[in-house]
């Protein structure tokens, strides 16, 4: 019942806000699942993302974030959240990787996976991108020319999340908007 209200407000204000078609702003479902049910790929992208939790450097936080980013080829990059006295510098794990994989020449993306723990606590329930990290997987996904899947981990893997980066930051501002082309890069 919550998502058939949720959708007809969603249709309503598309419908009295919207020149485009009323579809465009209806959102795809998230995917609820868990690690047994994905595919042997997204396995291998969450499992990445897994094994580098012990390399976060979290020394205030305390809370180890690891993400892995799968590249057109099947290449799977993995970063790590990177804390800083200045917090302002610190480095979310979802930014690292995608940094990571573009510094080795990898800028088209099809995926990535997230997975996080406390350092004396599991995560019960999956953990999702901050808003930075949001808008950077927009622009690679506005790059690669394809909405990358996002996988969102508990600790356990006994529950995921999959969505679309255009279902967790709607309207978003792009490249587009600023009359870049991409085309070159």
């Amino acid at each position: 019942m919550k998502k058939l209200i949720i959708s007809l407000l969603i249709l309503f204000t598309a419908s009295s806000c919207c020149k485009q078609p009323v579809t465009c702003m209806i959102p795809t479902e998230m995917q609820e699942t868990n690690y047994q049910s994905i595919s042997e790929e997204y396995k291998k992208l969450v499992d990445a993302a897994e094994a580098v939790l012990a390399n976060s450097y979290n020394p205030y936080s305390k809370f180890f974030v690891g993400a892995a980013v799968l590249a057109e080829d099947g290449t799977i990059i993995s970063g790590t959240n990177f804390e800083n006295a200045a917090y302002g510098s610190t480095i979310c794990a979802e930014r690292a990787a995608i940094l990571k994989a573009n510094s080795m020449g990898y800028r088209k993306l099809k995926a990535i996976a997230i997975i996080g723990r406390g350092q004396d606590f599991e995560m019960p329930e999956v953990i999702s991108p901050c808003g930075s990290c949001r808008q950077v997987i927009y622009e690679v996904s506005e790059l690669s020319k394809q909405a990358m899947d996002v996988l969102m981990s508990n600790t356990a893997k006994d529950k995921i999340v999959i969505s679309s980066i255009n279902q967790l930051l709607p309207m978003a501002f792009g490249p587009k908007d600023l009359g870049v082309d991409l085309e070159k890069y």
